[in-house]
């Protein structure tokens, strides 16, 4: 996918990202693709990517596009999904760097997380 990249985190470039950050993420739910999606606007700038099992929640893959990298969107993104997911009282795994980084540095959703059980 051209333009788009994984994220990887840095903490002191997403704290001064979120700040810079004036548009607020519009996250969409695609259930059967088990992928929730980021836009602003109408335009489509990323997505996160999670597979439901029965007892747990794994977090695979987080996604933003290339030009709008290191504004924010990604935090954003990923504080939605952790909030959409909370209510279900399923851990979640955070197979993804970037979400498993967002979780170290916002302790708020680290009773969420577990390890990987292999």
């Amino acid at each position: 996918m051209s333009g788009f990249a994984a994220l990887s985190w840095d903490m002191a470039q997403d704290t001064l990202s979120e700040n810079v950050a004036s548009s607020r993420v519009r996250v969409k739910h695609s259930r059967p693709q088990e992928r929730y999606e980021a836009y602003l606007g109408d335009e489509y700038i990323g997505y996160l990517d999670y597979v439901d099992e029965i007892e747990q929640v794994v977090i695979t893959h987080t996604v933003i596009a290339d030009r709008f990298s290191g504004q924010g969107y990604g935090g954003q993104l990923v504080r939605h999904v952790l909030d959409d997911i909370a209510p279900t009282h399923k851990p979640v795994v955070p197979v993804c760097p970037f979400v498993a980084n967002f979780v170290d540095e916002n302790p708020a959703y680290a009773s969420m997380v577990v390890q990987i059980s292999r």
